[in-house]
């Protein structure tokens, strides 16, 4: 999420939004209910605690050396006819999408 705070006014001047989902429990191991009580953000955010969201977009992490049943790091960029126009899926829990190239998808979209 952090990494989205600085380019928020050139996304806003795109006419996008953002949205984050974490497929996890409120209560589960990182307390993402707590953190987002004490920590609100102003995107809307989705617990996706049965990862119907994440196994949708295929992007559900059942089992890996550093991941149990949570997501992969992913971001799209989704046109308003809901067409996914950019797809990153990380490789693992700390590799995220390059911000120029979301920032293009961004663009694009806008044309």
């Amino acid at each position: 999420m952090a990494q989205f705070e600085p380019y928020k006014s050139e996304i806003d001047a795109a006419g996008a939004q953002l949205a984050f989902i974490a497929a996890e429990m409120r209560d589960g191991v990182w307390k993402p209910g707590r953190f987002l009580e004490k920590h609100p953000i102003s995107p809307p955010f989705l617990l996706d605690e049965d990862r119907a969201v994440t196994k949708a977009y295929g992007v559900h992490n059942a089992l890996a050396a550093d991941a149990l049943n949570i997501a992969h790091p992913a971001t799209f960029v989704i046109d308003r006819g809901s067409v996914v126009r950019y797809i990153y899926r990380g490789a693992n829990q700390n590799d995220r999408a390059p911000m120029e190239e979301v920032l293009a998808a961004v663009r694009e979209v806008k044309g």
